[in-house]
């Protein structure tokens, strides 16, 4: 099931446990603006190519848009509606006051040099400046784009509006970036899973885990578990999979990964086939790497009592139905890796002040957005006696539709 459809199939059920009248609900669904642009840029050989670049901005009933830019061969239309729609219940659920975007530009990096992106990156700031900005959209990284990208948007950018920090988040420290940036997605998992098995009476230590991905967050989200005590018995990337029962040595693996780009090759673990890390033996299963792992014909063989989904969408809905029958918990993504977006959040305060915070006071303020945000996912669950996921989409929802309703803008 592709993630638009099983986006709106989750609103929908929200909007029902809700009540919320049937225009209500129509109005929310509709993206506020759909952007599509010809990017075009001479190439090092002198020939000229041309790309689409695009941005979906879909909700600003509570603050301005906010979501990444991803540059990616097969940018597929339906998805970015859903990314920009499920960054509004994101946004919501992590109570910051923004609405949701998302954008990109279909092209393969791996294929440009580094003089053609930066051309790239400013012809695509050059055609939509004055449609994002500090107080309407604010975009940031996605996949494919980093703390670079972004410098080159904001330069590009200030160069329209006056020097504008504040335009865009996940940038480099020396232009305005936050500390704990880099971690904020990695280490909001770890303060999720710490809420979530706080409720069961259990903690980090002691549990394991396995994580499949180990990119940004999967890799931070190791570091972090076991530095909490946890032991993280398999892990995954796209070069190969690993698994030691006894726990790997994660300090070790970090540097591996540095130095050869992946996970293959490391001593400290046994190979296994990495289309069997999520039915390995495990306390916690978080999928940390793409949409739609987990599905109806591996759902049943999961062996973790808990899913923490780092990823965007990566359970469909028919493995939900399986995995809760089963009495399987699975702490959703629009609440579980919102870390990011709360950093992104604090960076873009950060820079409206004029002040750089140190990083505790940053990883502090996650804490408090994460812990506050997990009592009010269960409080929805109590009230509408749902499971995880419902009670963060009703909570994202609720709070987007009184906004609009409150701004005089339902139909």
């Amino acid at each position: 099931m592709n993630a638009l459809v099983a986006t709106n199939r989750n609103f929908k059920l929200a909007a029902r446990l809700l009540g919320l009248d049937s225009k209500l609900e129509k109005s929310l669904l509709i993206p506020f603006r759909e952007i599509k642009v010809e990017c075009t840029i001479p190439k090092d050989d002198g020939s000229l190519a041309s790309f689409v670049g695009f941005r979906v901005q879909h909700d600003n009933a509570r603050g301005p848009m906010k979501g990444g830019i991803r540059y990616h061969p097969e940018v597929d239309p339906d998805e970015v509606n859903a990314l920009a729609q499920l960054m509004t219940w994101k946004t919501a659920v992590a109570n910051i006051p923004y609405g949701g975007a998302k954008g990109g530009i279909g092209c393969d990096p791996g294929k440009l040099s580094i003089s053609e992106l930066e051309r790239l990156t400013r012809v695509f700031t050059q055609k939509i400046h004055d449609l994002i900005g500090i107080h309407t959209d604010v975009p940031a990284p996605d996949m494919g784009t980093g703390p670079q990208t972004m410098a080159w948007i904001l330069d590009e950018y200030s160069k329209f509006h006056g020097y504008s920090p504040a335009v865009v988040t996940g940038k480099p420290i020396d232009l305005g970036g936050s500390l704990g940036r880099d971690a904020a997605t990695g280490r909001g998992v770890l303060f999720a899973t710490e809420a979530l098995l706080n409720e069961y009476g259990k903690s980090i230590s002691g549990q394991q885990f396995v994580i499949q991905g180990f990119g940004n967050v999967g890799s931070w989200a190791a570091q972090l578990i076991h530095e909490g005590g946890g032991k993280i018995v398999a892990v995954s990337d796209i070069t190969g999979a690993l698994k030691n029962s006894e726990g790997l040595d994660i300090p070790s693996l970090l540097k591996h990964v540095k130095d050869n780009r992946g996970v293959k090759g490391f001593h400290g673990g046994d190979p296994i086939e990495p289309s069997s890390i999520l039915v390995e033996d495990c306390d916690i299963l978080i999928p940390a790497a793409l949409g739609g792992v987990i599905n109806k014909e591996n759902a049943n063989d999961i062996k973790a009592k808990f899913i923490i989904e780092a990823a965007n969408h990566p359970t469909d809905p028919e493995a939900d139905e399986i995995l809760s029958k089963k009495g399987v918990v699975i702490l959703p993504d629009i609440y579980a890796n919102s870390g990011g977006v709360t950093v992104s959040y604090l960076e873009w305060v950060q820079n409206i002040q004029g002040f750089l915070w140190d990083e505790e006071k940053v990883n502090n303020e996650l804490k408090t957005y994460m812990t506050k945000g997990f009592k009010g996912v269960k409080e929805m669950c109590k009230t509408h006696n749902c499971d995880l996921r419902m009670g963060a989409f009703t909570l994202g929802v609720n709070r987007v539709a009184r906004a609009t309703v409150l701004r005089g803008w339902e139909a």
